[in-house]
């Protein structure tokens, strides 16, 4: 494999420039004095603020913009082998490296790298590590899958050895990283599309764990079905294996958790069966106490003082589109975002709105691709019940090809019949309309999924 020299600077290409993370490890080599383009098939706010930063961004990926400068391309995984751009930098022998295996190179620049993987909660666990980073000065490098205010956007470049991300395991991309600090959420069925089965996903993410630098430490949810798979996979290893969650055997433990007015938590924390004081977070849901933890324990292990710990959970609000307040419509009704696209995030997402809401729960729900919703089908419908009403969106497709197998109409039928209103618009522009005939005062509506369904949210507002 091609290996970067971070200390001589030359020309990089992405193809697929304008992705949340993509974005970021081009910002971070053109700050490193990189020469950097890329090419994306739509313009954006992502691709505008690259431009300005003198990044030179192709709209429309083809032959042409492979040009003879060029020392090393990067690519997304959306990037197909037929893909014109693609083809021409193989034709030309140029070194090609992943967006994940670039990601891992740029890694081990980090003396104290972290990475959080899980199924869920990646964002805004990274998100909490950024703010600890952040409150005890350490000057971090951070990438992030959302913009978070505290930085401006989704990605920092710092000068220190402090490095934060999060580490996603769809075709196992994150298995090129080789972190200091390895933290594990959660595992649950989800990429079905890639993995075919929870077993296929376990085993994936202990292979991830046994990717932690010796002298590092694994951090892993102890509530977990897959907790030993996992922890078995380095027990000959020289890192340090600690565990988190409610149950009382973990080393880190979250308890008499309540959730104040907003849905924040505030919670009693023990370490190792000693009671640490409280713990206060500015992100909502009890799932979210049980992931703070994980970020305590990564940053004591990479010498951050508890007291900076606490004040920057105290300090972190998630990411942009993480049961994010957008604002409150002319009838009075309270518009939340939230980026949840699976039954679990969706249940957690339900359980805060439940403990806030003052009237009525709306919820516009735009599905993630056809392999998760039919794999997910009656779960989701599960989730989303707890609404009172429920508002569906056409199937957003991502990288796949609709087959046919599947709709949101299917989704409406399973919700009727748990007896929920629920109703298949398809269009935003319907969504929008009846929502708006509909709602009342102190009403809450969450538009949620990874598509583009937060775009109704800014439309009933404007």
């Amino acid at each position: 494999m091609y290996k970067v020299d971070f200390n001589k600077p030359c020309h990089a290409h992405f193809i697929g420039i304008g992705g949340v993370s993509m974005s970021g490890l081009a910002e971070i080599l053109r700050k490193e004095s990189f020469t950097v383009s890329g090419s994306d098939m739509k313009a954006s706010d992502t691709t505008k603020a690259l431009e300005e930063k003198g990044v030179k961004v192709y709209i429309g990926q083809v032959a042409s913009n492979i040009t003879d400068d060029i020392d090393f391309v990067v690519y997304t995984a959306a990037i197909h082998p037929d893909n014109e751009e693609y083809c021409e930098a193989v034709s030309k022998k140029l070194p090609m490296l992943t967006r994940a295996e670039f990601l891992g190179q740029l890694m081990e620049n980090y003396k104290y790298s972290v990475a959080v993987a899980g199924t869920h909660g990646k964002t805004t666990t990274t998100s909490m590590m950024a703010y600890i980073m952040l409150q005890a000065k350490t000057d971090p490098t951070i990438s992030i899958g959302g913009h978070l205010n505290a930085i401006n956007g989704n990605i920092r470049v710092g000068s220190s050895d402090f490095f934060v991300t999060e580490a996603c395991e769809y075709t196992n991309s994150y298995h090129e990283f080789k972190p200091y600090a390895s933290i594990i959420l959660n595992v649950d069925n989800d990429h079905l599309d890639f993995f075919k089965n929870i077993e296929n996903i376990a085993a994936s993410f202990a292979t991830f764990a046994t990717k932690t630098l010796d002298g590092g430490i694994l951090v892993v949810n102890g509530d977990m079905k897959y907790r030993d798979q996992i922890l078995d996979a380095v027990k000959d290893r020289n890192i340090k294996t600690v565990t988190f969650g409610k149950n009382s055997d973990n080393d880190y433990v979250a308890k008499n958790i309540r959730l104040n007015e907003l849905g924040c938590p505030v919670y009693d924390l023990f370490i190792n069966g000693e009671e640490k004081g409280e713990v206060q977070l500015s992100v909502t849901g009890e799932h979210n106490a049980i992931n703070s933890l994980s970020a305590i324990a990564a940053s004591l292990y990479i010498g951050i003082s508890l007291e900076d710990i606490k004040e920057g959970l105290k300090l972190c609000h998630s990411a942009d589109r993480r049961f994010q307040y957008k604002g409150t419509t002319s009838k009075g009704a309270v518009i939340i975002d939230d980026y949840a696209h699976h039954p679990t995030e969706i249940s957690a997402s339900m359980t805060v709105a439940k403990s806030v809401v003052k009237n009525e729960l709306w919820v516009a729900f735009q599905p993630h691709t056809y392999t998760r919703t039919k794999a997910h089908l009656t779960d989701f419908a599960k989730a989303l019940s707890v609404a009172d009403h429920v508002l569906l969106a056409d199937i957003y497709a991502a990288r796949e090809i609709d087959d046919g197998s599947v709709s949101s109409k299917d989704l409406e039928n399973e919700l009727k019949k748990l007896g929920c209103d629920a109703v298949y618009l398809g269009d935003f522009g319907n969504i929008k309309n009846y929502f708006e005939k509909n709602s009342n005062n102190n009403d809450m509506l969450i538009t949620m999924g990874a598509g583009n369904i937060d775009t109704v949210g800014d439309e009933l507002l404007s």
